[in-house]
């Protein structure tokens, strides 16, 4: 196989199409051209009256010896089985157990690769099967009582299961393709394997996660929801189980478990830290969730309020204040609707989420301002949990209740509580209240908002505008302490291993599921 890198597409083309143009472009014959393929494609708007793709192809030649090989690239395929990664790459675990805390796409790609090298895994969910955990979730926000055991942050699939899905990351590893064909294998979208900026949806999303679940406890492995680990067992400073509490109780004996508990397991933390597990302080970033109308996205972006051939339009946006505090925008949610990400009772935390089709009325992002150890307060390893809950129960206490406080971005600039809405209405449920955000986030992150939003005008030409919609708070853009491990994947504590975007090496679904096939390989 052969590739060609840069290939300009229209938005509509056939297949053979795509073979003519690797024909013109390589000064060959249509008919030498076979089998050819998009393996990588992402959208280029910058002229709005020409809006096309920029793809990598991939062809085979039934002749390669007429075409010039300085026109000829060849195309590697990087091998995309869990099952032969897990072979090429390690020994087998012989059927040794292997206890997984944790069940989001750290967790869940752990559980697989362990599988692959014939260990059985056991993961142990503090949060309940998806089916119960949607219907908590909905309950909640038709406005019945808070579930502290299942709700956006915990449960079967972890955070990211309410999420856009989104697939893109910034970090580069030979795991990122077989995470992807993973995802398709259990029911996602194929172009998340080409696309520049893949994303599942939150709908498609849950299937794929209970469809991973059925090939796991098929091959073996075992789930345990509702369950919550509370306790290392640890003998001459190696563990050897864990003991765990809530809708089954006991104790379970391994020399491997791995941590991949996700960035709001609090309490999870505290006991980790006065088991002498070794952790520091990381930073991280707060703010709000910005709202505007997504036909405004569109029209800034693809000249169209609705174009009708490409799909609702993300946008990704950062700046810097002269302070070098850094704002930047994160986990846009195109089509989408701000949800409660609270994880404990008398605090609210935004997230952003969108289904598969992003057909809704608004686009959503994080608007987040970076914050530092320094900035916490205290010493202690846990101050930056501290620091998040001081501002999730502010913003808890604009209402008493888990509607959130939303404030039009004019006012905001202007420290005045807004009276009504402009074009702008706010999506989160379980409902909103009139606040002041200054009165629920530090002074500079209220000045690193107003700042970026200027600059970000810039970009997008209606994202200053006084109707936006700002809701509070975001706290948990990532995981406020790193569990330290060493070139092994190990903690100071011998057959224990973080994983993933809780211990503080991974951001998003992708990257957190890569991490998870790192720690099952190092086992």
């Amino acid at each position: 196989m052969f590739k060609l890198n840069n290939i300009l597409l229209p938005l509509q083309y056939t297949n053979d199409g795509l073979r003519e143009i690797v024909a013109e472009k390589i000064s060959t014959t249509i008919d030498n051209v076979k089998h050819v393929a998009v393996v990588k494609r992402s959208l280029d708007s910058r002229k709005k009256d020409k809006i096309r793709y920029v793809a990598t192809v991939v062809f085979s030649l039934e002749n390669p010896k007429t075409v010039k090989s300085s026109n000829l690239e060849e195309y590697i395929e990087l091998e995309t089985s869990l099952s032969k990664i897990a072979v090429d790459e390690s020994k087998p675990l012989n059927g040794a157990e292997v206890v997984i805390v944790g069940s989001g796409p750290a967790g869940l790609f752990c559980a697989l690769t362990v599988l692959a090298r014939g260990g059985v895994p056991t993961i142990i969910e503090r949060g309940y099967e998806m089916t119960r955990r949607v219907n908590s979730i909905e309950e909640f926000q038709s406005g019945k009582g808070f579930d502290p055991i299942s709700n956006i942050q915990f449960g079967e699939g972890g955070a990211g299961t309410f999420s856009d899905g989104k697939l893109n990351t910034g970090t580069k590893s030979q795991y990122i393709k077989a995470v992807l064909a993973s995802f398709v294998k259990f029911g996602a979208n194929e172009d998340i394997e080409y696309e520049g900026k893949p994303h599942i949806g939150t709908d498609v999303l849950r299937d794929v996660v209970v469809s991973m679940r059925t090939e796991i406890t098929a091959k073996g492995g075992k789930f345990l929801f509702g369950t919550k680990v509370d306790k290392l067992l640890i003998k001459n400073n190696a563990i050897v189980g864990v003991g765990f509490s809530g809708e089954n109780t006991g104790e379970i004996h391994a020399q491997s478990v791995i941590l991949a508990v996700g960035h709001s397991a609090r309490d999870t933390f505290k006991m980790l830290h006065e088991s002498g597990v070794a952790m520091e302080q990381k930073a991280f970033s707060i703010g709000v969730r910005i709202e505007h109308k997504q036909a405004m996205i569109n029209k800034s972006q693809y000249g169209l309020e609705k174009h009708p051939l490409l799909p609702a339009i993300d946008y990704k946006l950062a700046t810097h204040m002269a302070n070098g505090r850094g704002i930047y925008t994160f986990c846009m949610c195109p089509g989408g609707e701000v949800v409660c990400g609270s994880s404990e009772e008398g605090q609210i935390v935004t997230n952003g989420m969108s289904y598969r089709s992003r057909e809704m009325e608004n686009a959503n992002s994080a608007l987040l301002v970076g914050v530092n150890p320094s900035d916490f307060g205290s010493d202690h390893v846990l101050a930056g949990v501290e620091f998040q809950r001081k501002y999730e129960k502010l913003a808890f206490q604009q209402s008493n209740s888990y509607e959130a406080p939303v404030q039009k971005l004019g006012d905001l600039r202007r420290n005045k509580v807004s009276t009504r809405f402009g074009q702008v209405k706010p999506s989160y449920k379980p409902g909103t209240v009139f606040g002041n955000l200054r009165m629920c986030l530090p002074e500079y992150v209220v000045d690193g908002i107003l700042f970026g939003t200027e600059a970000f005008d810039k970009k997008i030409h209606g994202f200053n505008s006084s109707d936006a919609i700002l809701t509070g708070v975001e706290t948990r853009s990532s995981s406020p302490v790193r569990i330290l491990r060493d070139e092994f994947n190990q903690s100071n504590i011998k057959g224990l291993f973080p994983c993933g975007e809780g211990a503080g090496y991974a951001g998003g679904i992708t990257s957190s599921a890569v991490d998870g096939i790192k720690v099952a390989l190092k086992i």
